[in-house]
């Protein structure tokens, strides 16, 4: 079973076409879906995020409050890289266990993962393949905005991760996302036939 990474800006499309592959019968993860995982209450990474960053971080159920959390480690370079050195471990524990889950249970061609800082925290190494999803900057500005974000909150984001260009330079494949929903659909299905033959 190949292990394909998916991975590309904030606001790229990276769950849409996860999704489409979900919808194809191929087992997907979702990284941000573990961090939640990760950062529950009573967990070792929640610990060790309250004693970085206080206990003021914490929701009222014991869990990390990412609202809270967020607005600290985007404004602060090295608190970033701190809470990253508690969860990304933690999180690259889960996704190996969940390929090594689906390796096992089924005779599947590919498993997908979409993992939003593939190549910022070099996770690329653990996987066959990368797709990369990429639209305008311009478009991962108004996507951001559209769900609610400053635009000041978007900026950081945006600067927090690697360049478009870089990522796409380093892919396997491509989905441009800045068109319609049958454009990325139809890149999809073509990534998926190379994956599969």
């Amino acid at each position: 079973m190949l292990k394909v990474a998916l991975t590309g800006g904030i606001a790229t499309g990276k769950s849409y076409v996860l999704d489409r592959f979900r919808r194809r019968g191929i087992p997907c993860l979702d990284a941000d879906a573990l961090v939640h995982g990760v950062e529950a209450a009573g967990t070792e990474a929640t610990a060790a995020i309250a004693s970085r960053f206080g206990d003021g971080v914490l929701a009222a159920d014991g869990s990390v409050d990412r609202a809270k959390l967020g607005p600290i480690v985007f404004a602060d370079p090295a608190a970033r890289r701190d809470l990253e050195a508690i969860v990304h471990p933690a999180v690259y524990r889960a996704i190996l266990a969940g390929l090594s889950g689906f390796a096992l249970t089924g005779d599947y061609p590919f498993a997908v993962v979409d993992v939003p800082l593939l190549y910022e925290t070099g996770g690329q190494k653990d996987f066959d393949r990368v797709i990369v999803t990429a639209c305008p900057p311009e478009m991962q500005m108004a996507r951001l905005i559209e769900r609610g974000m400053t635009e000041q909150a978007a900026r950081q984001r945006l600067a927090a991760q690697w360049p478009t260009e870089e990522k796409t330079a380093r892919a396997d494949f491509v989905v441009t996302t800045g068109g319609t929903f049958d454009e990325t659909d139809r890149q999809v299905d073509e990534i998926y036939r190379k994956l599969t033959t």
